[in-house]
């Protein structure tokens, strides 16, 4: 799954008119490269979440087919953007039974995405990097593979993760921000997680855009 349901506040007036996930980052639109990615490592089914200028991401990428992969969409734009858990939780008829990725859409990496990612006992696995300069004490801790909220030193997440239906499930509808839920399912020792070092930005404000452009 794709979120791209954001307003993209930090972003105007550039997200005025386009949405957030098809501004151009190196000549092609930023969710792009995340379906091309997607396709290269072996998912054939994405879900991408709609609301703020939505009909312009269903209309540029279509069924998906011209990439050769499937795109069913969960459209949000009547009830306004559910952030990222009401976000999911709204499309888990489309996502099935099995563990799932979901990858944050104004993120840009070179993250290899599993498209086999076993979660074994744990909930959640959350891809984690070092922290960018917008985010410096970071959000949360690893011990070995376990995730921790607090800790001597902390990552940034990385807007990349591999969940269970059933950290969702019986969840009500509606908007719901991630972060509690995580932190409460943390706390359960339920959460593993991984340091990834590569390439990876979050493109957040126009300024941002401009930077990894000229790179």
């Amino acid at each position: 799954m794709i979120l791209s349901a954001g307003r993209g506040e930090r972003m105007r007036p550039l997200s005025d008119t386009i949405p957030k996930p098809l501004l151009e980052v190196r000549g092609k639109p930023l969710i792009v490269w995340h379906i091309e990615k997607l396709l290269a490592c072996g998912f054939e089914e994405i879900v991408i979440n709609i609301a703020h200028l939505g009909d312009k991401i269903r209309d540029f990428l279509g069924d998906g087919s011209k990439y050769g992969i499937n795109i069913a969409y969960s459209d949000e734009q009547k009830d306004g953007a559910l952030e990222s858990a009401g976000g999911i939780i709204k499309a888990l008829h489309l996502l099935g039974d099995k563990p799932f990725l979901v990858v944050n859409g104004d993120v840009f990496c070179d993250y290899d995405f599993d498209a086999n990612f076993e979660l074994k006992d744990k909930l959640a696995h959350l891809i984690l990097v070092p922290n960018p300069q917008h985010n410096p004490h970071g959000d949360f801790s690893l011990s070995n593979t376990l995730i921790l909220n607090n800790a001597n030193i902390k990552y940034t997440f990385s807007g990349i993760a591999y969940y269970d239906v059933k950290l969702f499930q019986g969840l009500s509808a509606g908007k719901l921000p991630l972060a509690p839920l995580l932190r409460n399912t943390i706390q359960k020792h339920k959460v593993s997680g991984q340091l990834y070092k590569g390439m990876w930005y979050d493109i957040g404000t126009p300024q941002r855009l401009e930077n990894i452009n000229t790179k």
